[in-house]
């Protein structure tokens, strides 16, 4: 599978775990509803400023969405 998709997965996994829908990290990260649930589904190959949003909209760091992408690619 590709990275992304793994990326993918994993910021599903925190989105979940905060009881978050696409929308709300969404508006929490400033991006499109769209543009979450492509990243979600490993179809954009996401910037660094994007991932940074992510992660603080997600109150993660960007460590821990790296760990759980090592972790679901098991």
């Amino acid at each position: 599978m590709d990275i992304k998709y793994y990326f993918g997965l994993a910021v599903r996994e925190y989105r979940l775990k905060r009881n978050l829908t696409q929308e709300d990290l969404a508006e929490l990260a400033d991006l499109s509803r769209t543009y979450i649930s492509d990243v979600e589904r490993g179809a954009k190959n996401i910037s660094l400023i994007s991932i940074n949003r992510i992660c603080k909209a997600l109150r993660i760091k960007m460590s821990d969405l790296c760990a759980m992408m090592e972790k679901l690619q098991r």
